[in-house]
């Protein structure tokens, strides 16, 4: 990839957490031909630069993107395109990604001090919300008032 300003874009201002952007992103561009195998990525510290994240946040991308065989880093010399996605193995990226975010996810919930079965249940409501056309909370049931029983 020439010094030109990556394809690669990350809104700050989306809820989906960045790293899973850039791996949406690096997977779709490769699957649409817009980079091919042997294409060189932009490195982690500056993409991270270009996007203003944290360059932590890239290297967790491309670490997923790197265990799922879509990419491939060389220490010292860059990070490469290895092949063109298939439709199977965009399956399983995603699927790798889902699976950090739910991890990240039930950390934050313990974290907070929540159970694991509390958190499914607030995941599941919000699930269900979403999938009404409702936005999550949104509803006379989701209201955040707090009940009795509930966590100071």
């Amino acid at each position: 990839m020439v010094e030109a300003r990556s394809p690669i874009r990350v809104d700050r201002r989306s809820k989906t957490p960045a790293y899973l952007q850039i791996v949406e992103q690096v997977q779709g561009l490769v699957a649409a031909g817009v980079l091919d195998p042997g294409d060189q990525l932009p490195t982690v510290r500056r993409l991270a630069s270009e996007a203003r994240i944290n360059f932590n946040t890239v290297a967790r991308a491309y670490r997923i993107l790197d265990e799922a065989g879509v990419i491939s880093t060389e220490h010292g010399r860059g990070t490469y395109v290895v092949r063109r996605l298939a439709a199977s193995r965009a399956r399983r990226a995603r699927g790798a990604a889902l699976e950090s975010l739910a991890r990240d996810f039930l950390a934050a919930a313990v974290r907070l001090g929540g159970t694991p079965e509390e958190a499914r249940a607030v995941f599941e409501k919000t699930t269900r919300e979403s999938a009404g056309g409702r936005r999550p909370g949104g509803s006379p049931s989701g209201s955040r008032e707090r009940k009795g029983g509930d966590h100071p």
